[in-house]
């Protein structure tokens, strides 16, 4: 009798001195407005990572820049002081040069060819190399495709650009393509943007039609053309010396999610735009009677200018991925 109650009171001893499955804290940085749909993303992997792991994985998210730029977030996520980010897939061509590939003008004719090749090996194959860097790919949610607005009038053919005063991102490729319409292209953070356009430091911008709304440009701009002219991705990045801290179970169980997190925004881009055009619509001239060959044809620099710089093999990958 004396045994099975020293039994017993080893085992409970045990179950008290047997950690717990420890709780993990993930810290999110993000660049965009609580209304923007990257926050919608956010916010359904928090949820849903933390219900599918028990609550072992738990997200914290840092909207609107909080956590810095673009730029500082993706140092911040290498070195381990955040945990996940998700900017602009221009921002990561300082670690991997020839993914600016994916951002050239009229690179991709449709949502859908660009999520082949993005999900497919091409991208997968490209998302490997930020291993090196200390990152893992979590997927390449959607940011559209990119179009202009600016206080002059009407964009409608390339002669319509010439001398705007147009912010640009860090993108080299949207760069020279600006450079070539004969704009004035000045790189400015996206957080800088608003105050810029308001105080006349720029007089025109292009962003996905979820980023002008979110970010309010519309407040400071007067005319919306839907120019469509490249396809903006973007990296959606986790450190990935905590990702390798995880149990093989938990790994499966984020990278799961981040794919689920990925279409559930993607769907809310597309379902969503029609809707968000209608709004910008009540403060903005939008015409969509833009002469795309006539684009096309007059950006071509740009593309020449990656080539020389990088060789055209990753075009050539995109080009035969997207025909499949």
């Amino acid at each position: 009798m004396k045994v099975k109650h020293i039994l017993a009171a080893l085992c409970a001893m045990a179950a008290l001195t047997t950690p717990l499955a420890a709780e993990t804290t993930l810290r999110f940085a993000h660049p965009t407005p609580e209304a923007d749909i990257q926050h919608k993303m956010a916010e359904f992997f928090a949820a849903e990572l933390a219900e599918r792991s028990g609550g072992e994985l738990n997200v914290q998210i840092f909207p609107g820049g909080q956590l810095g730029s673009d730029a500082q977030a993706i140092d911040g996520t290498r070195s381990g002081t955040i945990d996940i980010t998700i900017a602009g897939l221009n921002n990561y061509t300082g670690l991997v040069p020839e993914a600016a590939a994916f951002t050239l003008p009229f690179m991709f004719p449709t949502r859908e060819t660009a999520y082949r090749v993005l999900d497919g090996d091409v991208g997968q194959g490209v998302g490997k190399n930020l291993e090196e860097f200390g990152l893992v790919l979590l997927g390449y949610p959607e940011n559209g495709f990119r179009n202009m607005t600016n206080n002059t009038g009407p964009i409608r053919v390339p002669a319509d650009v010439e001398g705007l005063q147009m912010r640009v991102n860090n993108s080299q490729a949207l760069s020279d393509m600006f450079q070539a319409l004969g704009a004035n292209p000045i790189q400015l953070d996206v957080n800088e943007l608003y105050t810029s356009l308001e105080t006349g430091v720029v007089n025109a911008q292009d962003h996905p039609v979820p980023v002008t709304l979110s970010f309010r440009f519309y407040e400071v701009q007067d005319y919306l053309s839907l120019t469509r002219h490249a396809y903006s991705p973007l990296g959606w990045v986790m450190n990935k010396a905590k990702f390798d801290k995880l149990s093989p179970e938990m790994q499966s169980t984020l990278m799961e999610v981040a794919a689920e997190s990925v279409a559930h925004q993607r769907g809310l881009a597309v379902e969503g735009e029609d809707a968000m055009l209608a709004q910008l619509s009540e403060h903005l001239q939008i015409n969509d009677d833009v002469d795309g060959a006539a684009f096309q044809a007059a950006v071509r620099p740009a593309w020449d200018g990656f080539v020389s710089e990088h060789g055209d093999t990753l075009i050539n990958a995109i080009l035969e991925a997207s025909s499949k």
